[in-house]
């Protein structure tokens, strides 16, 4: 897949990502693609959260913002940890948010706020803890086939 951000949007998304969990022990990671292989984003959303072993982490508080650019298929997807503490509606919420801006096309910015509000949220469900805490999951955004990290 060529990658269809420009070194700045891509770091943009990054430093999102890096704010986004200064304060939290939660784990976000973007991951995009051309097309998405399964017929609901959901599903392959998550395949892409198993193959990059995002279920690693030691509250289960992964959180994984999938995009399909040329299909324009997107799926938000967290962790068993974060499912059982945020509210009923945040994932929907957290949802429309981001379509909101890619109906406009602006997919970096909808990434961004959507990044932001999960990094808000896991603050209260999973503050950080400087003496416990590390960076448990890659904050580089993920292009094509996944490769898993190495155990």
């Amino acid at each position: 897949m060529k990658n269809p951000l420009t070194p700045e949007q891509e770091a943009k998304l990054v430093a999102a990502i890096r704010q986004a969990e200064i304060k939290t022990s939660g784990e976000i990671r973007v991951h995009l693609e051309d097309n998405c292989p399964t017929p609901e984003p959901l599903d392959r959303a998550a395949q892409v959260f198993a193959e990059l072993n995002m279920h690693r982490t030691a509250q289960r508080n992964g959180v994984l913002f999938y995009l399909a650019w040329e299909a324009r298929r997107f799926a938000v997807i967290g962790d068993a940890g974060i499912n059982a503490a945020v509210p009923d509606d945040f994932w929907e919420t957290t949802k429309e948010t981001v379509l909101k801006h890619f109906r406009a096309n602006d997919y970096v910015t909808g990434l961004e706020k959507g990044v932001r509000m999960v990094g808000e949220q896991l603050q209260h469900f999973f503050p950080y803890d400087a003496g416990t805490d590390s960076n448990e999951l890659d904050d580089s955004i993920s292009f094509g086939k996944p490769t898993p990290p190495r155990a």
